[in-house]
C-alpha cells in the first residue's frame, strides 16, 4: 500500500468513524519507530513535519527518508507537512514528495486566511496532494525548553461555525483543523471540549475535521469527537513526554551509562508504545486487516485485499514529473 494522500485517507476514515493518527518526525529515530507502531497495529498512519521543527532536522534529506521507509510497508502512510506557514514551506513539501500538506493561515484575518489557503488548494490538488488548513485559534503552539508550558484555550478564539462553512466552500481543502478547546503541547487543567461546536460545523460542512493538541486529552473524549466527526488527531507532546521519561528512567538507574544508541532506544521504545496505545484509542487499529483492508490498488507487495469503499480512481501519488508540474503551475499563478 505504502503512501496515500489524506483525502483518500480520511474519507475512509469519516466513513468508518475513526480517526488517524497523526505523529511529528524530528529526527530519524522517529521514522521506525512510527512505522513499526503502525505495522504492529495493523493501522494506517500520518507522518508529519512541522515547520516549527525544523531547526531539528534537515528537511530536504529527512522528507525522503521518511518516504522511502514508507514505500517499504504494507500498510498505509500519509506524508504530511505540519503547520506549514508560508507557500515556500509548502512548495518544499510537495517537491520532497509529501502526499499531504497543511497551510496554517489561521493567523491572518479571515479573508487572507481564504484567500492564501485557496492558491495552496490549487497548486497541491494540481499535482495530486491533499491540503489541510486551520480556522480559529489553536493556541499552546510552543518548541523546544517552552514545550513545558502548559496553555489554556480561549473561547473568543474557538472555529465559528459560519466561518468554517465559508472557508470549507471557498477553499476546497480536504480536511479543516478547528479549535473547540483544544491547545497544543501541555493543558492547564483539564481540557473541556465544546462538542456542540464540532457537532454543528461537522454537519453543516461535511468536511473531515482535526484535532489538534491531541496529548492530555482524555480517551473517553477522544472517542466522543471522532464520532461527531474528527477524523484525524495530531498527537506528539505525549509521545515526546514518553522518550524524555523512559531516557531519565534509564539513566537514574544507569548513572555511568555513556552508549547514546541504547539511551535512544529505550526512549523510542516508549515512544512506540505510547503510539500502538493512541492507534487503538482512535480505532485505526486492525484497518489493515482482511475486509477493512484500506488498499487501493494491490500487488505481490501488499495485503492482496481490495477495500470496494474506494472510488476505482483512487490512486497513491507519482512523483516521477512532479517537479515540471509545480514549475507550470506556479509560474501559471504568478501570471493570474
Amino acid at each position: 500500500m505504502a503512501l496515500i494522500n489524506l483525502k483518500d485517507l480520511l474519507k475512509h476514515a469519516k466513513e468508518n468513524k475513526y480517526a488517524v493518527g497523526s505523529f511529528n518526525v524530528t529526527n530519524l529515530d522517529f521514522i521506525d519507530t512510527l512505522i513499526d507502531a503502525a505495522v504492529e497495529e495493523n493501522s494506517p498512519i500520518i507522518m508529519q513535519i512541522a515547520e516549527v521543527h525544523f531547526k531539528y532536522l534537515n528537511f530536504e534529506e529527512i522528507g525522503p527518508a521518511i518516504i522511502n521507509a514508507a514505500n517499504k510497508v504494507k500498510i498505509p502512510i500519509c506524508v504530511h507537512l505540519d503547520h506549514g506557514q508560508s507557500l515556500q514551506t509548502v512548495m518544499r513539501a510537495i517537491r520532497a514528495g509529501f502526499t499531504s500538506v497543511m497551510f496554517d493561515g489561521s493567523h491572518y484575518p479571515l479573508e487572507e486566511n481564504i484567500a492564501q489557503t485557496k492558491q495552496v488548494v490549487e497548486i497541491a490538488h494540481s499535482v495530486g496532494v491533499s491540503v489541510e488548513g486551520e480556522i480559529g485559534a489553536v493556541g499552546g503552539e510552543a518548541v523546544g525548553e517552552s514545550a513545558a508550558t502548559a496553555h489554556a484555550a480561549q473561547k473568543d478564539l474557538f472555529t465559528k461555525t459560519e466561518e468554517a462553512v465559508r472557508f470549507q466552500q471557498e477553499t476546497g481543502l480536504d480536511a479543516m483543523a478547528i479549535a473547540i478547546g483544544n491547545v497544543h503541547g501541555l493543558y492547564k487543567g483539564d481540557p473541556e471540549l465544546d462538542f456542540d461546536r464540532l457537532n454543528k460545523i461537522s454537519q453543516q460542512t461535511g468536511i473531515p475535521l482535526v484535532l489538534h493538541g491531541g496529548s492530555g486529552i482524555s480517551d473517553a473524549d477522544f472517542k466522543k469527537a471522532i464520532s461527531l466527526g474528527i477524523c484525524k488527531i495530531n498527537f506528539y507532546t505525549g509521545i515526546s513526554q514518553s522518550a524524555v521519561n523512559a531516557a531519565r528512567t534509564y539513566l537514574e538507574k544507569n548513572p555511568g551509562a555513556i552508549s547514546y544508541p541504547d539511551l535512544a532506544k529505550k526512549a523510542m521504545l516508549a515512544a512506540k508504545e505510547t503510539v500502538k496505545d493512541r492507534l487503538r484509542v482512535f480505532g485505526s487499529a486492525k484497518m489493515c486487516v482482511g475486509e477493512k483492508a484500506l488498499c487501493v490498488s494491490c500487488d505481490e507487495e501488499t495485503c492482496e485485499v481490495l477495500d470496494p469503499r474506494f472510488q476505482p480512481e483512487a490512486k497513491t501519488v507519482l512523483y516521477s514529473d512532479l517537479v515540471e508540474k509545480i514549475s507550470k503551475e506556479v509560474i501559471s499563478q504568478l501570471d493570474k
